[in-house]
């Protein structure tokens, strides 16, 4: 029995290590921002400001304290003294009778010709308040520290901050409150609904060409529209305006300037409209994934099926196909509301009238540090969209939306209209997005964007473009790719880390009982259900000081990029390696723990090395996404440092499109060769695997059926 638990005392402990790492690093910091936005903390009114001042007074003996109030007082110079009669008049329970927002001086004398026509007991009432309201105002803190030993922590902490905790809906309330932020919602709520219709709808009609014969050549297709995906930061946006803008290539060189049809300076894509061209553009490669992969899925033979029984083509779509995608098409529906509620790079860039909630955070905590508000407006962004969540399942919720032999497809050919335009809509779409790669790849060696067509490497060398006689050079202060080494160097530290802390994570979940299994899982996959945004708030709040221990504080180092990036982005391989292990017969676990193999030795020497092509998966799902990620960093880099995706939202907020370009195929450049490598190693893999299998009389090759994750990504 004793040989049993030491057995399995490795694996417990290693359970509950990467139970606690989840909890303190995905859990604690949501878990904080909950907590941060009830935080209605502030100033303490000024009649308790002056009750426990005059308590810390009290604890001074009698002598030291006359003769520090004297000193005090004496040494009053004339603002201290202006703004100490308005706190002692709040005190005495009068209205301040003199114009406050003249100089001090002017209001020096309005006081004394306000004091002396005073009543004899409110001039006594203001004279008492007096001492005690210039010492709560200007001599606090040398107070709170003579009479240190003689308070509780707390009671010295009250005092010298002169700020006390208080808890409620007050940050909630500003929402609806506050006009601005009102507003913000409003404007956030309409954009997403609007990239939903736009979004959803063209995603749905490709997938439905892709997958029905529509569409020629779709492997190709599917290949350029998921392009997007692994494009850097508000990229889109920035190649949107560097076509369409004020000085865009079509709006202005083309039809302004070359052809005199327009003017650039009224038409142009900043806006509203902008955004949702941006969003629909940036979000349709997400919606395609879900749409494509579930009529993939679908029986084509229903279909035929029904054209049999005489049914129509609007009828066949209406009564087969699009019940059946039913599914897919309301996850399409919330994935794109919610990437479009809490997106702030494009409004940013193309909107910069129009204020949304996700940039209101982004103010607040940047521009404020009011992280209460921030918090509450975080928590604000996923009530819309767990409602929209809730109110499409009920949608068909009793009915099934299953076809045996799934994945058969259709015989049914599309008529050339139909074909015609589903095909002109893809090649639209491909034409766009292969637009804004040729104009960001275009931009980064234009001199100056809509001005100057001459041809520089200056963007990629940290001097930048000279502007003039004098000597100092465009942009130069972010110029060359110093911020994408940056962010090649902390994904490369961040991605094997998370890699393999992903497939240990799965591994735990899938073996261990139910329910501690299941509850690993979840903590692994809450950075994937709730936005990004949140998980960067979090993590400002609960790593700032640590335990109140400013010592320990990771606020403005690489340690916590680092952090967030690996634990922001375990999902994927935490759900890959958990794909993986319900395809491996749980038998050769047992076998090796009959054996006396223990959980971490079974875990090493067994199913790690047949869970190769899944880590490989979550390497490279943790490095791409820590080159690009923008939401979750954008909080938490400081001075020393800087990266990539930062530096190409300021330059493109900046107007300076050659900085941002430049950076942004530095990014795509790093992110082809990692997939590229990550491809052929797990080509050689299954090469290997493959010959290793047939040397073994027709092994079965268990281990490699997730590879399939890989294409899709």
């Amino acid at each position: 029995m004793n040989s049993r638990i030491l057995r399995r005392l490795p694996g417990i402990l290693a359970a509950s290590l990467l139970s606690l790492l989840l909890v303190i690093f995905i859990a604690v910091p949501v878990a904080l921002v909950l907590v941060k936005s009830f935080d209605n903390s502030g100033p303490l009114p000024a009649w308790r400001l002056a009750e426990i001042t005059g308590e810390a007074l009290a604890l001074l003996p009698a002598g030291d304290r006359q003769a520090a109030s004297d000193k005090w007082l004496a040494g009053a110079t004339v603002p201290e003294r202006v703004k100490t009669m308005a706190a002692a008049y709040e005190l005495a329970g009068l209205e301040v009778t003199w114009p406050v927002d003249q100089p001090f001086d002017h209001q020096a004398k309005a006081i004394d010709v306000a004091v002396g026509a005073l009543p004899d007991k409110d001039r006594a009432a203001v004279d008492t308040a007096f001492p005690t309201a210039y010492i709560m105002l200007h001599k606090r803190i040398a107070l709170a520290f003579a009479v240190r030993d003689k308070l509780q922590p707390a009671e010295f902490e009250r005092l010298r901050a002169a700020k006390t905790e208080r808890y409620g809906l007050r940050n909630y309330a500003a929402v609806l409150a506050d006009p601005y932020l009102r507003k913000a919602a409003v404007n956030s709520l309409a954009l997403a609904l609007l990239s939903v219709v736009s979004t959803v709808s063209f995603a749905y009609a490709i997938a439905y060409g892709l997958n029905r014969g529509g569409i020629p050549r779709p492997a190709l297709t599917r290949n350029i529209l998921l392009l997007p995906l692994v494009a850097p930061p508000v990229l889109v946006a920035t190649a949107t305006i560097m076509l369409f803008g004020r000085r865009g290539l079509i709006t202005y060189t083309l039809l302004d300037q070359t052809l005199g049809w327009t003017d650039a300076d009224a038409f142009n894509v900043y806006g509203p409209l902008g955004i949702v061209i941006a969003q629909t553009l940036s979000f349709l490669p997400t919606a395609l994934i879900v749409l494509d992969n579930t009529m993939r899925r679908q029986d084509g033979r229903l279909e035929e099926a029904a054209m049999m029984l005489g049914a129509g083509r609007f009828a066949l779509f209406r009564n087969v196909t699009f019940p059946l995608s039913w599914p897919g098409l309301k996850r399409a529906i919330v994935l794109v509301f919610i990437q479009s509620l809490t997106d702030f790079g494009n409004p940013m860039i193309l909107g910069r009238d129009t204020p949304v909630l996700a940039g209101v955070i982004y103010d607040e905590i940047t521009g404020f540090q009011n992280t209460p508000l921030a918090s509450a407006i975080c928590l604000w962004l996923v009530v819309p969209s767990l409602l929209f969540y809730l109110a499409l399942e009920q949608i068909g919720r009793r009915k099934r939306y299953v076809s045996s032999d799934a994945g058969t497809p259709s015989e049914y050919r599309q008529p050339p209209l139909v074909k015609a335009g589903l095909t002109g809509l893809a090649g639209t779409f491909c034409t766009l997005i292969l637009a804004i790669y040729l104009v960001i790849l275009l931009g980064s060696v234009t001199r100056i964007w809509g001005v100057d067509w001459s041809l520089t490497l200056a963007y990629f060398t940290p001097d930048g473009i000279g502007s003039g006689m004098d000597g100092t050079h465009y942009g130069s202060r972010d110029g060359g790719l110093e911020q994408v080494w940056n962010s090649i160097r902390i994904a490369a530290i961040a991605a094997p880390f998370g890699g393999l802390l992903a497939i240990a994570i799965g591994y735990v979940a899938e073996r261990m009982r139910r329910p501690f299994g299941d509850i690993i899982a979840f903590l692994a996959l809450i950075p994937a259900i709730l936005p990004g945004i949140i998980f960067g708030v979090g993590y400002v709040i609960a790593f700032n000081a640590p335990f109140g221990i400013k010592a320990l504080s990771l606020s403005g180092t690489e340690a916590i990029i680092v952090i967030n990036i690996m634990f922001g982005n375990l999902y994927v391989g935490v759900l890959a390696a958990r794909a993986a292990l319900q395809r491996i017969d749980q038998a050769v676990d047992e076998a090796a723990e009959s054996l006396g193999a223990g959980l971490v030795r079974r875990f090493v020497e067994v199913t790690l090395p047949m869970l190769r092509i899944a880590a490989l998966l979550g390497v490279l799902y943790v490095f791409v996404d820590g080159l690009t990620t923008l939401s979750s960093i954008i909080f938490l880099v400081g001075g020393d440092v800087q990266l990539a995706s930062v530096a190409i939202l300021n330059a493109a907020s900046d107007s300076s499109y050659g900085h941002a370009a430049a950076k942004s195929v530095g990014l795509l450049v790093a992110s082809v060769l990692a997939m590229t490598a990550v491809w052929w190693i797990e080509k050689r893999t299954r090469r290997a695997h493959g010959l290793a299998g047939a040397a073994a009389d027709n092994r079965q090759a268990t281990p490699l059926t997730v590879t399939g994750l890989g294409g899709t990504f």
